[in-house]
């Protein structure tokens, strides 16, 4: 078949096309009424992943899942911002790993929030200046952001979702020579996952520590000799030259979000639990702490401790386990915990998008 008809089939299935997705459009706006009439939550971490996990039971290609589902999640972020205007905190400005990893949850067609530091993330949501929050909480790397942790002890937030967000580094300046450079900007973490190639490349230039990755760019735009390590996209926001990309000292490099909220999500059938708890100070007390998991056979995923700050030597624990905090099982175990240890908060339980 020629050009032009095959030109007119698309232009005809396009004309459907956007019939349909304002047919869609509509029935968002009702959802999103009758959201607000039973003072539900406009975003749905549930329904997010039950619409993309059904989207992949549909697709039989051409299309890549990543790219249906990179389309679609332009069309929910659409829908949500007919059923109700979000505002999103995020770290940093456009072009930051947080900023990114937002998009790549929310899409365009919510308003954005930059934050200065990962405490101002949490404090716009706990004042109700921002309806979702996202953070960096652990890096493939470099482990644990202490910060987000030590938040989540105090905050009455809770997690509802999360996002992994690939990273990669790049070397940004306005000067066109690795030999110019003498100072280099950005966040502690980042500068822990490419301590080699600093160490090999350019050993004696200073690291200067930054709250974000953007705030790290935007300073390599006015002063000489400086550099940033940023995303790319930060690079094209700030007209800056690529001296070196992919600087990440491993390949995999994947940073974990959360996504925060004054509420967590509804059971799934397939959702993670985040937990912290403080132990009494006694011998055997961790092995203890986890022994309930291990009785209602509660897969654990991750455990971290973080220090009190109240007490030397003293300790909470945050524990990620498979399950929701209203499974009846996941329920026991935490009743189980809560008599054996000093103090129990659950943080969020939210979906595992697949």
């Amino acid at each position: 078949m020629s050009l032009e008809p095959l030109r007119k089939k698309i232009d005809s299935f396009d004309s459907k096309i956007v019939y349909m997705l304002n047919e869609r459009a509509k029935l968002s706006k009702q959802i999103g009424e009758a959201k607000l009439k039973d003072q539900i939550s406009i975003y749905s971490p549930a329904r997010e992943k039950k619409v993309l996990n059904h989207l992949r039971t549909l697709n039989k290609g051409p299309i890549s899942k990543e790219a249906l589902e990179a389309i679609y999640r332009e069309i929910m972020s659409s829908s949500l911002s007919l059923e109700k205007p979000l505002r999103i905190a995020s770290l940093g400005t456009q072009g930051s790993f947080t900023y990114i990893a937002a998009r790549k949850k929310f899409g365009s067609q919510v308003e954005y929030v930059s934050c200065r530091n990962i405490p101002e993330v949490f404090q716009r949501v706990e004042q109700g200046d921002c309806d979702y929050g996202v953070a960096p909480v652990e890096n493939s790397v470099e482990g644990a952001v202490t910060d987000t942790f030590d938040l989540l002890v105090d905050s009455e937030l809770k997690i509802c979702s999360q996002v992994l967000q690939k990273i990669s580094h790049y070397l940004l300046s306005k000067e066109r020579s690795l030999k110019n450079i003498r100072k280099i900007h950005s966040n502690p973490q980042v500068f822990g996952q490419c301590r080699s190639w600093l160490s090999q490349n350019l050993p004696k230039a200073d690291l200067i520590m930054e709250a974000s990755t953007t705030q790290a760019a935007e300073i390599a735009t006015k002063q000489k000799y400086s550099a940033a390590i940023a995303s790319r996209e930060a690079g094209e926001i700030y007209n800056l030259n690529i001296l070196e990309d992919n600087l990440q000292d491993i390949a995999h490099n994947t940073t974990r979000f959360l996504i925060i909220a004054k509420g967590d999500a509804p059971a799934t059938g397939k959702d993670r639990t985040t937990i912290l708890f403080s132990i009494k100070d006694k011998m055997g007390a961790l092995h203890a702490m986890l022994s309930p998991f291990l009785q209602y056979k509660i897969n654990l995923t991750k455990i971290e401790s973080r220090p009190s700050k109240k007490k030397a030597w003293d300790y909470y624990f945050f524990v990620d386990f498979e399950g929701h905090r209203l499974d009846k099982n996941v329920m026991k175990a935490l009743a189980k915990l809560e008599v054996m240890c000093k103090y129990l908060k659950v943080v969020g339980s939210y979906p595992v998008l697949e």
